[in-house]
């Protein structure tokens, strides 16, 4: 990991993206929806370019049955990608959480869902800004926090990970219960343009909603 430029300030390479994509696409007929063609590349790989330019490392979680054809799908982008495949592959996004956070070489990591193509680089960076000095950084759109778009502090958020999955709790707002973390405001991604960045695809009719949109933008 690279030292943050002379004057302190915190570059690329002291953030990580940790991408969850161990789900099984239960709502998307016809195989892993992270591989399905989205305008030309599969879905997976639109979400982590998204995302590469303003992390230094990208962590894909993942089953192990599914490390090959992702490793495949991602091959050629210019970012530093590594697995953390899920010792438990059927435990839920929080040990998905966890164990991508235990892979990542930086105090604070973006968790990001890998069904999410329009995440946006400029919010990606301002949750790194709002999560220094916490142990999280959360946004929020109406009553709904967006867990799997959002930064955390690695040790401490994989440690409550650990702590909740062991008690039997499933919500990932369970381990933030015991965290200092601080929401960000729906009015302040409204105001920069950032809702787009919480889409995510599920059905194939999503994908192709999203398709057009790539097509036309």
């Amino acid at each position: 990991m690279a030292d943050p430029t002379a004057d302190g300030a915190v570059t690329t390479d002291d953030r990580t993206a940790v991408v969850l994509a161990g789900g099984r696409s239960t709502r998307f007929e016809g195989g892993d929806k992270l591989l399905a063609d989205l305008a030309g590349e599969p879905l997976l790989r639109r979400t982590v370019a998204r995302l590469a330019p303003v992390v230094g490392t990208v962590v894909v979680n993942c089953r192990g049955d599914q490390r090959d054809a992702f490793a495949a799908a991602l091959a050629g982008l210019d970012a530093d990608i590594e697995f953390a495949v899920d010792p438990d592959p059927d435990a839920g996004p929080m040990a998905g959480i966890r164990t991508g956070l235990r892979a990542a070489p930086t105090e604070f990591a973006v968790v990001v869902a890998g069904d999410m193509p329009f995440v946006d680089g400029s919010l990606v960076r301002y949750l790194f800004e709002r999560a220094a000095g916490h142990d999280a950084a959360v946004p929020r759109i109406g009553e709904w926090f967006q867990t799997t778009q959002a930064v955390y502090r690695t040790e401490a958020m994989a440690d409550a990970c650990d702590r909740a999955l062991d008690r039997g709790a499933s919500k990932i707002l369970a381990p933030l219960e015991e965290l200092d973390w601080t929401v960000v405001e729906e009015s302040r991604l409204r105001a920069n343009g950032w809702l787009d960045s919480f889409e995510n695809v599920n059905t194939h009719e999503e994908l192709t909603a999203a398709e057009e949109r790539f097509r036309e933008g």
